[in-house]
């Protein structure tokens, strides 16, 4: 009787052990890959899924965005210069029986796929390229991912590249490079300001030479700015313009008026005056000599 009742114990455990085997919930984000006796059967949707004891087996698939953090990988860019690249990748599963028969594990399969495909494309690329065109190489990382993705039913949405590492050498001459850049824009601006100023310059003396009035007025006006800002003297040369009809006032007043026969009296004493120096007689002594000296 006690050996009965032992082997009825061990048999209802056994069916409790194989009723709960055959027992599978889902959530709303997995599904199951039926196999029986080897071979895929269905696919189970979310819920309660029952299965046969010892002839079926499930797999879950989980269909939600994976991240993906791609390993830093050291790439020579087309230009030979030595980089660090890290980045990463968002996929999730599409069709989660191609995921399961396909490829034995689609996560790794995928890590791989995103490490060769960031190593190929961005060798292509010169590091000007890279550091400035990064969303044009981000797209043509997606395609190339989910291009070799596609048949094991994975769906690479994003791939992003997060940090480019360069030389320390190869940071300064860049600084360099950015620095020169500013000082040539600069001096494009200037010469560019300069040539504009000097075209309005131009045009102003155009103007000013076929109007005498406007000139007369800017110096004027110079005039004006200049004794307002400063207070030392300052020696303003006139016109010749405004120091002609001076000068003409005052050449006619030294020109001499000639005679009534023509003639122009000469500069020098008048002979006829009686003021005039006398005429001296050669061998006339001077008397003005101090009488000779006696014993």
């Amino acid at each position: 009787m006690e050996a009965i009742i032992t082997l009825v114990v061990i048999l209802g455990f056994i069916l409790v052990a194989l009723l709960g085997s055959s027992v599978r919930i889902l959530r709303e984000y997995e599904r199951g890959v039926i196999f029986r006796l080897g071979r895929l059967v269905t696919l189970k949707e979310p819920g309660l899924a029952l299965l046969i004891p010892v002839v079926d087996r499930m797999v879950r698939v989980d269909l939600r965005i994976v991240t993906l953090n791609v390993p830093a990988q050291d790439i020579i860019t087309r230009d030979n210069v030595p980089v660090r690249v890290t980045a990463v990748a968002y996929f999730r599963v599409m069709d989660a029986n191609h995921a399961i028969v396909e490829v034995e594990n689609f996560l790794a399969a995928t890590t791989q796929i995103a490490q060769t495909s960031l190593r190929a494309v961005l060798g292509k690329a010169e590091l000007d390229t890279l550091l400035s065109e990064r969303e044009r190489l981000n797209e043509d990382l997606q395609k190339v991912i989910d291009q070799q993705t596609e048949p094991w039913g994975v769906k690479v949405s994003v791939v992003e590249i997060k940090d480019v590492e360069i030389p320390a050498s190869m940071q300064r001459a860049i600084a360099r490079q950015a620095e020169a850049e500013r000082e040539r824009r600069a001096k494009v601006i200037n010469a560019e300001g300069e040539f504009q100023a000097s075209r309005q310059l131009a045009n102003a003396a155009d103007v000013m030479s076929r109007n005498p009035t406007a000139l007369q007025l800017r110096y004027l006006q110079t005039l004006v700015e200049i004794g307002g800002t400063s207070k030392s003297s300052v020696v303003i040369p006139l016109p010749l313009d405004v120091m002609q009809p001076l000068l003409n006032q005052l050449n006619g007043h030294t020109t001499k008026q000639p005679d009534d026969d023509g003639s122009v009296p000469l500069e020098g004493p008048d002979p006829q005056r009686d003021d005039a120096p006398e005429e001296r007689d050669p061998e006339q002594r001077p008397t003005d000599q101090p009488p000779a000296a006696t014993e």
